[in-house]
């Protein structure tokens, strides 16, 4: 295949769309990728949004060459509006031609709000066809305007059999890998440390591969794979890598209720150059999802920490990230509006959209008011407590509880005002 200097990774890059593994709700029979490249469709602007090592650049390449159109690549952290502009210029002289080019940028979330905008027209003339790259939330990372004007498509980790399948295209197929002599022994330790990516995956097989001498017997197996990665440790790398199983860390080190882990790993991420404001969202996040009314105060701190980074960033803001991670990682901890709100939405999802009872219905119109929208509705305020009992829920869905409160002594008091509201009926 490629140059036997190259990483395995790089050597063994998708050629066609046949050999591209994962992502088929994309790409499989009848998806929407797969409809714009049987069907000859007109490309519309796209961001990939994904973790490392899931084929993202590899498939904006896949789809130029599919739909035999002109690609320019760029990558944001070595890339500004000069050379965006150069690409639409260049687009632009070739004005007349049926397919506009197609401008990769990988890495899309690290262009400033500016370099963003210098996109806008190009993409709204329909000057060319964007296609970027992110690991980071869009929503977040993109401009509004920018977003708009996009169709953004998360791609998945890899399953382990579509890991697999790599390695063993790789033994099949690698002018190097595919000359050893190489036995399957144990793979589960690579599937496990791969974590999804397929980068990381080759690159820690070809790595074991290499601890045995030329000529002999490669047996693969968990222990090996461990000794090998060990030996090998990265540092941590924001762009990729350990990105993701440090922040893991970070966040079930606060989860667990443990300060003083959650600090060492704040202490790597910041020592490594982590966006900060990648770090304090993580924390609104989890102030929500993990601590939620067991200390509503939690999220007050954590939005403001959020605020603060953004405003302070470097080197001073790394006291207010500490501040927060300690306060988090003490804290009381519930997920009960967690599993609420994921509950509602999981019983939505089943029962689609049931009526609303006719009382809580709005009734702009007479006729509306005729047919007794509204009609037989409680103010709550005109009740002894601010309380009366009536029924909020849809009929199918009477008594069902999706918000029970936690173990901790915030949600306890709720949980004992709940029952003397509502006695029985959601099971308090």
């Amino acid at each position: 295949m490629n140059a036997s200097n190259a990483p395995l990774a790089e050597r063994m890059r998708p050629r066609n769309l046949s050999e591209y593994a994962g992502q088929a709700h994309l790409l499989g029979e009848g998806m929407v990728l797969r409809k714009i490249i049987t069907q000859g469709l007109n490309l519309p602007s796209l961001i990939f949004w994904g973790p490392p090592g899931v084929g993202k650049t590899t498939l904006a390449r896949l789809l130029a060459e599919a739909t035999h159109t002109e690609l320019f690549t760029l990558s944001a952290i070595a890339s500004g509006v000069k050379e965006v502009r150069e690409v639409i210029e260049h687009a632009s002289r070739r004005g007349g031609l049926l397919k506009k080019p197609i401008l990769f940028i990988d890495e899309i979330h690290r262009f400033s709000k500016s370099q963003q905008d210098s996109l806008l027209g190009a993409v709204e003339k329909g000057v060319i066809t964007l296609v970027g790259a992110t690991t980071e939330n869009p929503s977040f990372e993109v401009i509004p305007a920018l977003l708009s004007r996009c169709q953004v498509y998360t791609l998945k980790p890899l399953e382990p059999e579509q890991l697999l399948g790599l390695v063993e295209r790789s033994l099949r197929e690698d002018d190097v890998i595919g000359k050893r002599n190489i036995e399957l022994q144990e793979t589960e330790a690579l599937l496990r440390y791969s974590g999804g990516d397929a980068r990381k995956l080759l690159n820690l097989f070809e790595l074991v591969v290499n601890t045995f001498a030329e000529g002999d017997t490669v047996v693969i197996t968990n222990e090996n794979t461990t000794a090998a990665l060990q030996q090998n440790l990265a540092f941590y790398d924001k762009n990729g890598e350990q990105h993701y199983d440090i922040i893991s860390a970070f966040i079930k080190s606060i989860r667990g209720s443990d300060p003083n882990a959650a600090l060492y790993y704040l202490a790597r991420m910041i020592h490594g150059g982590e966006d900060p404001k990648f770090i304090a969202r993580r924390m609104l996040i989890l102030a929500s999802e993990d601590i939620g009314n067991a200390n509503p105060n939690a999220l007050m701190l954590a939005t403001s920490c959020f605020q603060a980074v953004t405003v302070i960033g470097y080197p001073e803001c790394d006291l207010i990230l500490g501040q927060t991670v300690a306060y988090l990682a003490c804290s009381p901890k519930s997920n009960a509006s967690y599993n609420g709100i994921r509950g509602a939405l999981d019983y939505v999802r089943q029962t689609g959209d049931l009526p609303v009872p006719l009382h809580l219905r709005n009734a702009p119109t007479k006729l509306m008011k005729e047919l007794g929208y509204g009609e037989e509705y409680k103010y709550a305020h005109a009740f002894p407590g601010n309380f009366v009992e009536q029924e909020f829920m849809p009929e199918a869905a009477s008594g069902m509880a999706f918000y029970i409160p936690g173990n901790n002594a915030r949600e306890a008091e709720m949980r004992e005002r709940l029952k003397r509201l509502w006695k029985e009926k959601y099971g308090y």
